[in-house]
């Protein structure tokens, strides 16, 4: 389980094992830019963007529960994301946590 809360509703935190992350940088792609260099000039949702970024936090959660599953852990709580620019075009996306046995 994977939640932002510090608690489960019905589950009982046994272990706090501790900090937990996963995280991944991603880099735009020249044909992207160039339709979104379009879109931003008449506006509106650039998908390309959007679609780019949520991978990457699916990824970044992805890495974050298999590390949480290697230290013992069930369940991620207080689970946050942080994004990073990292160069002209990259950007980093981490998912950290706290990692926790619950029954």
């Amino acid at each position: 389980m994977v939640v932002a809360s510090s608690s489960i509703a019905g589950k009982q935190i046994v272990t706090t094992i501790g900090l937990v992350k996963g995280n991944t940088i991603r880099a735009r792609h020249l044909g992207k830019d160039i339709v979104a260099g379009l879109k931003n000039l008449v506006g509106g949702e650039i998908e390309e963007y959007t679609k780019l970024m949520a991978e990457a936090r699916e990824q970044a959660i992805d890495r974050m529960k298999a590390a949480a599953l290697a230290s013992g852990a069930n369940a991620v709580i207080d689970v946050r994301f942080s994004t990073s620019y990292i160069m002209g075009m990259a950007s980093e996306i981490l998912a950290y946590g706290t990692a926790v046995v619950v029954e």
